[in-house]
């Protein structure tokens, strides 16, 4: 057996690397270094199907045709997919945790209880394994500051986590596989408005600390991530605000862009490359929307057109895969069951996915496949 070493390749004018055609076969027990570079140093001339490693979020990526996207990163497999669990509500006030398989179609299934109260206004997010609900509220005097964690990929009641560093109603939430953060939402007991965003380690347990604070003072709003960065979106007081954090640091939110419609309580969910904002309610006239738009999250800039929900509907939530985005529960006009989809590297109307177990709003989603992991 012949062996040759070679420490550099050029093509014959020692301008660029050689082309291989035809099926060429690397074996060996070694690895392959693929170039790499940051976002802000992806190539400009590229055909689909290259891939490189970004440095800014530590994954494989390819371009498609349209975008440079990761590589599938999320691999957790339950019953052939990730999944998504939805807790809580207001049909009056239950405890109710259900969960679907993203990949597939049909209704949920029940997961147990939320184990701290009945409640509405709660926000979700998670690592690979945990997922968390944070928030609540009853009535004027009974707001919840309480973090309650379940195991994903079993079932059964939650479990006694930490505490919120404010006693806030619907706040915005995202994570990585590491950091839960919480932001905004309305403080008790005035219903006032806060800008705060705290955080948690998700694999351990305790109350959350600071981390900074939102562009703008707000409740209503949602978040989601990539593995480096939090976006928050949307909120009352006519917010078509986009925040971003860089989840790993502490700090005051940046600006991001816009939304393409000032609204509030929406559903918002992510994969490591798109942040898609669904629903809600138009600030003026007060009315309930159908629209769905699409950020990048590498990038900055104002969020733009992706499709239709398939009825106009506000005070949902969502969550996501690698390559689905849910939107379940909410008003349309009265409370509704209803869980959409959407395939979220293209663009189109969503598409019905089954139903929840109970008719609610202002329920709280996470998944063990989305874009922060």
């Amino acid at each position: 057996m012949s062996r040759i070493n070679v420490s550099k390749l050029t093509n014959e004018n020692e301008e660029g690397g050689p082309s291989v055609s035809g099926i060429s076969t690397f074996s060996s027990t070694a690895f392959l270094v693929p170039p790499k570079g940051t976002t802000a140093q992806r190539p400009e001339a590229v055909t689909p199907g290259m891939i490189r490693f970004n440095t800014d979020s530590g994954h494989l990526e390819y371009y498609n045709g349209v975008e440079w996207t990761e590589v599938l990163v999320a691999n957790n497999s339950l019953d052939g997919g990730n999944r998504g669990v939805f807790a809580g509500g207001n049909n009056p006030p239950v405890n109710i945790i259900d969960y679907v398989t993203i990949s597939t179609l049909g209704n949920a299934a029940d997961f147990g209880d939320l184990t701290g109260s009945s409640r509405w206004g709660i926000t979700g997010c998670s690592s690979s394994t945990r997922g968390l609900f944070a928030s609540g509220f009853i009535g004027p005097s009974s707001f919840y500051n309480i973090i309650e964690y379940v195991t994903i990929s079993s079932t059964g009641n939650s479990a006694d986590f930490g505490d919120l560093t404010q006693t806030t109603y619907i706040p915005g939430s995202c994570s990585s596989s590491t950091r839960g953060l919480f932001a905004g939402g309305a403080i008790a007991p005035s219903f006032a408005s806060t800008n705060v965003i705290s955080y948690v380690t998700i694999a351990s347990t305790g109350d959350a600390i600071d981390y900074g604070d939102l562009s703008v003072t707000r409740q209503f709003l949602r978040g989601c991530s990539s593995s480096t960065r939090g976006i928050f979106g949307g909120g009352n007081g006519s917010s078509n605000v986009i925040d971003y954090v860089t989840i790993s640091s502490t700090g005051n939110a940046s600006d991001f862009g816009d939304l393409t419609t000032v609204r509030s309580e929406l559903g918002v969910c992510s994969n490591s490359t798109r942040g898609i904002f669904g629903g809600g309610e138009v600030a003026s006239p007060a009315t309930f929307t159908n629209i769905i738009d699409y950020i990048t999250i590498s990038t900055l800039g104002d969020a733009v057109d992706f499709g239709d929900l398939i009825s106009q509907t506000k005070s949902l939530t969502a969550c996501a895969s690698s390559t689905r985005g849910l939107f379940a529960g909410g008003i349309a006009p009265s409370n509704v069951n209803t869980i959409n989809y959407v395939t979220i590297l293209s663009t189109g109307n969503a598409q019905d996915f089954g139903d929840l177990t109970d008719t609610r709003r202002d329920l709280g989603a996470c998944s063990n496949g989305h874009g922060g992991l």
